[in-house]
């Protein structure tokens, strides 16, 4: 795939998998239904070809650091064919685009830059509030990327936890802002400018 020109945001949907949204799992989010409902709603503003879902997948070298990760949750430790890495059935359909799947925490690499240019402007959204979003926008606004938050389309772990990250990443204005889901659809309608939440 190659980058484009077209400076109309893209919608990032950070892992929406069973993993994280199955009550039964050890890494499920309360918060996942309601975030993904925000998320649906923001990809049929965008369309499916602004739209990417990223997933992560159980793949790190076990030699090292992530050996230690996936022994302190060995739930995890699968293959990435195991059905739990799956989407969930509501992100299947969000996107033109096959996913992207990265063995780390942050879906800001290569792959991603490939598609949507090195300095786009991301709507961000998705799962963990607290681990995989926050390390996203950190390593995507140091890349050039201009990032929006949007907070209710994200799940966390904790509410404090979600809370916090969300402080984290609103200390990083201008590359990242903290927004709302409504907020971005009042801006793509022409009639007002999306504004920080912080």
């Amino acid at each position: 795939m190659t980058s484009t020109s077209d400076d109309r945001p893209w919608l990032l949907v950070v892992d929406p998998q069973r993993i994280f949204a199955d009550p039964a799992s050890d890494w499920a989010s309360s918060f996942f239904p309601a975030a993904m409902t925000q998320i649906r709603r923001l990809a049929t503003h965008v369309g499916p070809e602004r739209t990417l879902v990223t997933r992560w997948l159980p793949t790190a070298d076990r030699s090292t650091a992530w050996g230690d990760y996936f022994r302190a949750w060995p739930f995890a430790d699968v293959p990435a064919s195991h059905p739990l890495y799956e989407l969930v059935d509501e992100a299947r359909e969000l996107s033109a685009h096959p996913t992207i799947d990265e063995p780390t925490f942050g879906k800001w690499g290569p792959q991603l830059a490939e598609i949507v240019g090195p300095h786009p402007h991301l709507l961000l959204t998705g799962v963990s509030t607290d681990c995989c979003v926050i390390t996203t926008a950190l390593a995507a606004a140091d890349a050039g990327a201009r990032l929006s938050v949007v907070q209710d389309a994200c799940a966390a772990s904790t509410a404090a936890d979600g809370a916090a990250a969300m402080q984290i990443m609103g200390l990083f204005p201008p590359q990242i802002d903290v927004t709302s889901s409504a907020e971005v659809l009042r801006a793509g309608s022409g009639r007002e400018e999306p504004r920080s939440t912080r």
